[in-house]
């Protein structure tokens, strides 16, 4: 898609059409940076963003059990010190 810089104030920018910003998911924040030819335009994604449905999911799904009930591993009982 094709768009024009146009002034915005004492700054420039570019507008971008509703539909693309939806498909690409970005609303509020977004995070710029430069690359070579271009500027990219990026979601200001939170450390953790998602990590709540990706455990519920993980719930649903019965995969949630802690990994303390597997078999012991060679490092196990090779080469851990057990106190």
């Amino acid at each position: 898609m094709k768009t024009k810089i146009v002034r915005i104030g004492n700054s420039q920018g570019v507008r971008i059409p509703k539909p693309l910003l939806h498909e690409a998911g970005l609303e509020g924040d977004v995070n710029l940076r430069v690359v070579e030819g271009g500027i990219v335009i990026e979601a200001d994604r939170k450390p953790r963003d998602g990590w709540e449905e990706a455990a519920e999911a993980a719930a649903d799904n019965r995969e949630d059990s802690l990994l303390d009930d597997m078999p012991p591993t060679a490092f196990d009982d090779e080469e851990w010190t057990w106190a």
